[in-house]
C-alpha cells in the first residue's frame, strides 16, 4: 500500500497538472468502488465542477471541487492515478504502456484533452464524494494520529507519544496510524535501521538520545523518499505512470538473507503486528 511519500508525490503532481481544470465527464466499469452513491448520481454531481486543489491526510487523497464537494480517493493496495494529456507526446508518457498502468477502471475527463485515470489491478481502491466541510469528520480521518511530517510533531511531541506507550515496541508505535499517520511497512524498517534501533525495543526503554535519533531518522527518510518520488516496491506509479526511485536505495526492507550495507551481517525478517520488519541485528540495538 502506498505510504506517505508515495501519496505526497501524487498530491504534488495533481496540484501541478490538474488544478484549475473542470470535470466534463466521468466513466467507470467498476462502480462498486464508488462507496456512497450510484454511478449516475456521482456523475451528475461532479460534472461541471472545477478542481480547486489536492491535499493529503495520512495516506488519503482529497481532491477539492468547486461548490463545496471533495473527492476522497484511497489507493489501497494497487491503485494509482494517471494524468494523461491526449494531444501531448512527452517522454514521460512512455510509461503509460507499462502493464501495471493498464488496469484503468475509472476516468475523469478534464476539458477536451486531459484525463485523470484510476488504475487498480485488484479493485480494492475506493472513491467517495463528500462535502468539503465534512472531510475532517470522516471516521477514517478522525481516527488518525498526527501526520509523520506535520511541523507540530516536534521532538517533544514525539517523546510525549512514546511516554504514553512505554510498553509498546517502537516498531509498532511507528506503524500505528491512530498515533502517527503515514508510515507503513517500508519506511518503518528504513527509519529504524537509520536510527540503529531494534524495532522490538519498548518505547519506554529508549533513552532521550535514542528518541531524538528515531525522530530525526523519521523526517530524514520520509523527506528523502519524497524527493525520490516514492518506492515502487510493487504497483505504485506516479501520475506519469513512472516508478519511484527510493527502492534503489533501500537498505534493509525486503533484504532478508542479504548482507547489511554497513557491517555485512545478514539481514533478518521478523514478524511484528502481522507484518514483516527487516533488521540488522548487529547495527540495531
Amino acid at each position: 500500500m502506498p505510504e506517505l511519500p508515495e501519496v505526497q508525490t501524487v498530491i504534488s503532481d495533481l496540484n501541478k497538472k490538474i488544478k484549475g481544470d473542470t470535470v466534463t465527464s466521468f466513466w467507470s466499469d467498476w462502480p462498486s468502488a464508488i462507496k456512497n452513491s450510484t454511478l449516475a448520481k456521482f456523475k451528475k454531481t461532479i460534472i461541471g465542477r472545477k478542481i480547486l486543489g489536492a491535499r493529503r491526510i495520512g495516506k488519503n487523497i482529497f481532491v477539492d471541487l468547486s461548490g463545496g464537494k471533495t473527492l476522497y480517493l484511497h489507493l489501497k493496495m494497487t491503485g494509482h492515478l494517471l494524468i494523461k494529456e491526449q494531444n501531448t507526446k512527452s517522454k514521460a508518457q512512455k510509461y503509460f504502456d507499462d502493464r501495471v498502468n493498464k488496469y484503468v477502471h475509472h476516468a475523469w475527463q478534464l476539458g477536451k484533452n486531459k484525463k485523470m485515470e484510476f488504475s487498480d489491478m485488484r479493485k480494492f481502491a475506493k472513491i467517495v464524494l463528500v462535502d468539503t466541510k465534512q472531510v475532517g469528520e470522516l471516521k477514517e480521518i478522525k481516527s488518525l494520529g498526527i501526520d509523520a511530517l506535520d511541523p507540530k510533531l516536534t521532538l517533544i511531541k514525539f517523546q510525549n507519544i512514546l511516554a504514553k506507550r512505554p510498553g509498546r515496541p517502537i516498531g509498532l508505535v511507528l506503524m500505528d496510524q491512530a498515533v502517527i499517520s503515514g508510515i507503513g511497512n517500508i519506511y518503518r524498517s528504513e527509519i529504524l535501521f537509520e536510527a540503529k534501533v531494534d524495532p522490538r525495543r519498548l518505547a519506554g526503554q529508549l533513552k532521550p538520545l535514542e528518541q531524538r535519533v528515531v525522530w530525526q531518522a523519521m523526517r530524514k527518510i520520509l523527506n528523502k523518499a519524497i524527493k525520490m518520488r516514492g518506492t515502487s516496491d510493487s504497483d505504485y506509479r506516479d501520475t506519469g505512470g513512472a516508478p519511484g526511485r527510493f527502492q534503489t536505495v533501500l537498505r534493509v526492507y525486503r533484504k532478508a538473507g542479504k548482507k547489511c550495507p554497513k557491517c555485512a551481517t545478514m539481514i533478518k525478517r521478523l514478524q511484528m503486528g502481522q507484518r514483516s520488519v527487516f533488521i540488522c541485528s548487529q547495527c540495531q540495538r
